[in-house]
């Protein structure tokens, strides 16, 4: 009996590459009980080494041709990065797979590409957005992310001059370092969220001066804090009004990554990197496919949009 088609044919493209995860521990001796038992449930038989790499091979070239498809135009870019277990020479390492949205003129969202490696330095990043650039994608107007470590320089490299928005959520819960009682997190949460749900740039940049103002004597590495990092979310007021909610933050990204780690946590480590991307870029081809079939995003017409 053939591996491939009794375990896999009926299945779509991310449960096959998360089969073949389980299926490659299975085979290289790091399989937990669990994993064992999933295999030989599917499959009905044990399977062996070349079993799994005819089948990864098969799905490897469509998700290969999947991650390097022509992209266009985007006016709007989402970037954010997440960590799964990956073993490695007998140690289990943590491995950053970046991924990026973007949101074309016609509203609709995209996955435009994943990349995995041991590091979420400036050169993963770098390579990962110069792959997007070299693969077409042009026309941003903005770029939406958290301050990841080497994705700054990253960014200013690659699209140095596409104007940058630090999602709002992580930054606000950044902040709670630097509240000096546990007391005051709630009260400074929520005197942040009311410099973010200004109406404008000018009654944002007051609020903030406001509330540095406020804090100073008895709280001043908070208010130095706010005052250095804060104007940095301030970048969103600059598009239409009614995009600023959707695209003050990273959260449509956050919603994959939950989609990931549902599918990710069964397998709870992978036996390498190859292992890892296949899944991932199985799982978002199939959810950027969904999202181009499906409704608008964002309305992208300058006639149906309110004035700021």
């Amino acid at each position: 009996m053939d591996f491939y088609p009794s375990a896999l044919e009926k299945g779509v493209r991310s449960e096959q590459a998360l089969m073949l995860a389980l299926a490659e521990m299975y085979v290289q001796g790091v399989s937990t009980r669990k994993v064992t038992k999933i295999v030989e449930e599917l499959c009905g038989h044990s399977v062996s080494s070349s079993q799994v790499s005819a089948c990864a091979a098969k799905l490897d070239v469509e998700l290969q041709s999947w991650r390097d498809r022509p992209l266009g135009s985007c006016s709007y870019l989402i970037l954010d990065a997440r960590y799964e277990k990956v073993r490695q020479g007998g140690v289990l390492l943590d491995c950053a797979v970046l991924i990026a949205i973007g949101i074309g003129s016609d509203g609709k969202r995209s996955i435009l590409g994943v990349s995995v490696a041991l590091s979420e330095a400036e050169v993963h990043w770098r390579t990962f957005l110069s792959s997007l650039q070299a693969r077409g994608l042009h026309g941003l107007s903005f770029i939406v992310s958290d301050a990841h470590c080497g994705l700054s320089a990253a960014r200013a490299a690659v699209f140095p001059s596409v104007p940058w928005q630090r999602c709002q959520f992580h930054l606000q819960q950044n902040a709670q370092a630097y509240v000096p009682r546990i007391d005051l997190r709630a009260k400074v949460a929520s005197d942040i969220r009311s410099i973010f749900n200004c109406p404008d740039l000018p009654t944002a940049q007051a609020r903030l001066k406001d509330l540095v103002a406020a804090y100073s004597p008895s709280s001043p590495k908070l208010a130095s804090w706010m005052e250095d990092n804060l104007p940095q979310c301030f970048t969103v007021f600059s598009l239409p009004a009614a995009h600023q909610r959707r695209m003050r933050t990273s959260n449509a990204l956050e919603r994959v990554n939950q989609e990931i780690k549902r599918r990710t946590r069964v397998a709870s480590l992978f036996p390498n990197e190859s292992s890892l991307l296949r899944l991932v870029s199985a799982l978002l081809s199939e959810i950027s496919n969904e999202w181009l079939t499906g409704k608008i995003y964002l309305n992208m017409n300058p006639a149906d949009l309110p004035l700021n």
